[in-house]
């Protein structure tokens, strides 16, 4: 868990010795919502972590009782102008591809509520692990407005109807609804949540890194191309990833048939 050495933060990081980067959203009191400072504060720890190649895994969790509630909406209300809601949406939307294009695996660790932006930004990672009390709404339909950027990464993750369900009614749909409709990978008891997603770290921190990065890159790009350009791509990247030093040793492992020694082929 993290140890912040300042809690009044509205985001807190902590990097640990394998360099899984553990960034947790610390407006606990307004279940963490994503009001402006919180929007550039995941932005400024975006822009340092695609730099940083030691950093592995991104966890990003909520502190308190919640994942997250959206957007701050008494912030929203305050300032009603087109310029406002223009910039503010755009900013949230760079936050979301960022998390997207960011080198390394991003894992959101869900409890409490993930709700309309918070729904969102679970959808833009890239896997997602809840606890089974948690719950899962795109709600803004529910006070005359309609989740229209939170729909953009739905629809890229849940089925067309499902998603469209979700947006047209804002009704909660639980963890196990949540799984079953492909919006998150696993569900933990709530006292197992963090085991659980170490599980899901531990396994991907012992895949070679290089490979890692490649694939997710490579990942994001394809899905929106055409299928030609799609294997075209791909194609490319597998070629990369061929000639690099992990996947020769991964290659002549399977042939001597022995576990690959990937630290040997990174010259660790």
């Amino acid at each position: 868990m993290p140890n912040p050495t300042n809690p009044t933060d509205v985001l807190l990081h902590e990097r640990d010795a394998r360099g899984v980067v553990t960034v947790t959203l610390n407006r606990p009191q307004a279940f963490n919502a994503l009001s402006e400072a919180l929007l550039d504060a995941l932005q400024a720890q975006i822009d340092a972590l695609t730099e940083d190649d030691g950093a592995r895994v991104v966890i990003l969790r909520g502190a308190g009782r919640a994942f997250c509630a959206g957007h701050d909406l008494k912030e929203m209300r305050a300032q009603p102008s087109q310029a406002y809601y223009q910039s503010l949406f755009a900013r949230c939307g760079k936050v979301m591809t960022g998390l997207m294009r960011l080198p390394q695996p991003v894992i959101a660790q869900v409890h409490g509520i993930a709700t309309a932006a918070g729904c969102q930004l679970v959808a833009s990672c890239d896997l997602a692990v809840a606890s089974a009390d948690a719950r899962f709404a795109v709600s803004g339909v529910n006070y005359g407005l309609f989740c229209s950027t939170p729909g953009v990464a739905l629809a890229r993750n849940l089925p067309r109807k499902q998603a469209m369900e979700m947006l047209l009614t804002g009704e909660f749909i639980d963890a196990a609804t949540a799984q079953q409709r492909a919006l998150i990978n696993r569900v933990a008891p709530a006292d197992a949540l963090e085991a659980e997603v170490e599980r899901l770290v531990a396994s991907i921190l012992n895949k070679p890194a290089a490979a890692v990065r490649m694939g997710k890159a490579l990942f994001y790009r394809q899905v929106e191309t055409g299928i030609d350009a799609a294997y075209q791509l791909a194609a490319q990247t597998m070629t990369c990833n061929m000639l690099d030093d992990c996947a020769l040793e991964g290659v002549q492992a399977f042939i001597e048939k022995r576990e690959p020694s990937w630290r040997v082929a990174s010259g660790a």
